[in-house]
């Protein structure tokens, strides 16, 4: 494939943006390429500055759950843009949208909308800390939850992909609060709680890993975070900004049957544009200023495009429930066609799925922790990233992603990422096939 203008466009970039994108994954460094820049997207591909078709396995790191540019989705918009895009004031859509995830979430009395996930973590912890008078908290190795300073700390996703767990520019006074566990391992929670007794104000976690590949929680592990959190007075936040209206409606608490003290959320729920929420029971939520004296803010919270976007996904998602079944039957197609290549080539590899989220790890398994993931062979999947692109693939351009299937994808490209898998995947181990015996 050519990229010729990709690569020119690429370069006067970096004249004027730092390391010419605006979010590092975005750099395609850990795959050893210059990023392609994307001209549009319809369905369940995009089109590339030069004119190159893919199938998208991104799809925007998760909020396009109905795929790229869906005209159900659209309905309405240039009608939105008419009457105004923003007025630092509240609208009636505000409230439907938050009534809508409300009705949706069973952890989810009120909710504050704001404008991304980050925000909606940073706050979500401010809020815990007001309502329990403590300042620790827990996070887990692996766990991404947005670049706030005191979450910076063996972070996942880009962090990972980057070989910096801990950026530069935190303050060790910012992150001396921050207990940092390790993810499926119950026994590292109790252990910080005895020795931190009475001071943890919440336990933050994303219900099923997204930042460092796809990990899904063992058995009894967020029961035991709930009981755990209970007993010691400390609040449970679910980070479901990935997970959030993707492995169902009621996002990963439903699924799971698991209930947090307060909830982020982010992605699916802006249908595209920037967004994000928290929200939890009405009594640790009723801290939030003007109601009460937690302060938080923001100038474009709410807006009426993003609310409008995201209202409309959350309505076809809850009026079409097939949707979930539909992105499950091609997860389960890819995870099956995957791991029958592994097994074809005897490679160390290995598929974990939670629901419509699939993830190939270029490592011996199971997957169960970040000490496990970061042992996934780097090189060999930039080597397969290369690959599967040339054949007209967009998978995530770092190991440590997972891969996003939306309603738009079809069996034919289930069935066809497989067949560029297998030719990939024989590409990337070939000096290990080439001398077996």
């Amino acid at each position: 494939m050519e990229h010729g203008r990709s690569k020119k466009i690429y370069e006067e970039a970096k004249k004027y943006i730092p390391g010419g994108v605006n979010s590092p994954v975005r750099a395609f460094k850990s795959v050893g390429l210059d990023p392609v820049f994307i001209e549009s997207g319809k369905g369940s591909r995009v089109l590339d500055a030069d004119g190159n078709s893919y199938i998208d396995f991104v799809c925007s790191w998760g909020p396009l759950i109905l795929g790229h540019s869906p005209e159900y989705i659209y309905d309405g918009i240039e009608e939105i843009i008419r009457k105004g895009t923003s007025f630092g004031l509240p609208t009636e859509t505000e409230v439907k949208m938050a009534r809508l995830i409300c009705e949706a979430l069973p952890g989810m009395d009120m909710v504050r909308m704001v404008n991304s996930g980050t925000e909606a973590t940073m706050s979500a912890l401010r809020l815990a800390r007001a309502y329990t008078g403590r300042d620790k908290i827990i996070k887990f190795e692996g766990c991404y939850h947005g670049h706030c300073d005191s979450l910076l700390v063996k972070a996942g996703s880009g962090a990972l992909t980057l070989g910096v767990p801990t950026t530069p520019g935190v303050p060790q006074d910012v992150i001396k609060d921050t207990i940092v566990c390790r993810y499926n391992d119950t026994s590292s929670v109790e252990a910080a709680f005895s020795e931190n007794a009475g001071g943890i104000a919440a336990v933050i976690v994303e219900p099923v890993a997204g930042n460092m590949g796809v990990v899904p929680p063992r058995e009894g592990f967020l029961e035991s975070l709930r009981e755990i959190t209970k007993r010691h007075g400390a609040i449970l936040i679910f980070d479901e900004v990935i997970t959030g209206f993707r492995l169902s409606y009621g996002s990963a608490q439903g699924l799971f049957k698991v209930e947090p003290d307060i909830t982020c959320l982010g992605k699916i729920i802006g249908g595209g544009l920037p967004v994000g929420a928290y929200g939890g029971k009405r009594e640790i939520m009723s801290m939030v200023s003007p109601l009460g004296s937690v302060y938080q803010a923001g100038t474009l919270s709410g807006n009426p495009l993003a609310m409008h976007m995201g209202m409309k996904t959350l309505e076809y998602l809850r009026d079409n429930p097939q949707v979930y079944g539909s992105i499950e039957d091609n997860a389960v197609r890819l995870e099956a066609g995957l791991n029958a290549i592994i097994d074809e080539l005897s490679i160390d590899a290995c598929v974990t799925r939670a629901k419509g989220m699939v993830c190939l790890f270029l490592g011996k398994g199971p997957m169960e922790s970040h000490d496990d993931v970061i042992r996934c062979d780097t090189a060999r999947y930039a080597s397969y990233f290369r690959e599967m692109l040339e054949r007209g693939v967009i998978i995530p351009p770092a190991q440590f992603e997972g891969w996003f299937l939306s309603y738009a994808h079809t069996r034919e490209d289930i069935e066809y990422a497989i067949k560029a898998s297998r030719e990939s995947l024989e590409i990337a181990f070939a000096d290990i096939i080439k001398y077996r015996p």
